[in-house]
């Protein structure tokens, strides 16, 4: 039997292997899009994000696609930095110290990860869509050294922050983890995975 292709809509290898192992065992054979595929984040949410990255990805592969799109949202800041997270500034330390110098003084440093997360035919139609939410708060300081702002989340069921989470935890807690999770019987299904 042919293993179906699924496309990861990412050139980051390591967020690829973690999206594959947040959706479990499947009998599929995965792939991360094409190096020169560079797709313009202009949508207005995270799940329009990624249905411009999913659908980008299968029209030029003609396989199904899967794409995310996530960032972290601070009550304080009106929930930015949000869909603008990746954009905040040019280096981690630079986000870091953006962020810590926005909440200087505020008490109040409820946050949130969030992701989206689209699957997409070969077609170029987007069939099924989730959405996951890792809710935590923002440290006075890094819980670590030469991490990005996943160092300064604190993820409170897991008593530790979230640059520090393993594999299992970033499943069962994580944004995408929470997202894939939710997706992964749908994407089964449109896929012919469960016969």
């Amino acid at each position: 039997m042919v293993r179906p292709v699924l496309t990861i809509a990412s050139g980051n290898p390591n967020k690829v292997a973690e999206i594959v192992s947040m959706l479990g065992p499947l009998a599929l054979e995965v792939r991360r899009q094409p190096d020169d595929l560079d797709v313009e984040e202009t949508g207005a949410t995270y799940l329009e994000n990624a249905r411009l990255k999913a659908v980008a990805a299968a029209r030029r592969t003609g396989y199904w696609s899967l794409a995310d799109d996530s960032g972290l949202e601070v009550d304080a800041l009106g929930g930015a930095p949000g869909l603008f997270t990746a954009r905040l500034a040019p280096t981690d330390s630079e986000k870091i110290q953006r962020l810590l110098e926005a909440l200087e003084g505020d008490p109040y440093r409820s946050a949130c990860f969030r992701s989206a997360m689209v699957l997409c035919s070969p077609e170029g139609q987007c069939l099924e869509e989730a959405e996951g939410v890792c809710w935590g708060e923002l440290l006075k300081a890094p819980a670590f050294s030469g991490g990005g702002i996943e160092s300064l989340f604190w993820v409170r069921e897991a008593n530790c922050s979230y640059g520090e989470l393993n594999g299992s935890q970033l499943a069962r807690l994580g944004s995408r983890g929470k997202a894939a999770r939710a997706l992964a019987p749908r994407l089964r299904e449109r896929l012919g995975l469960n016969r």
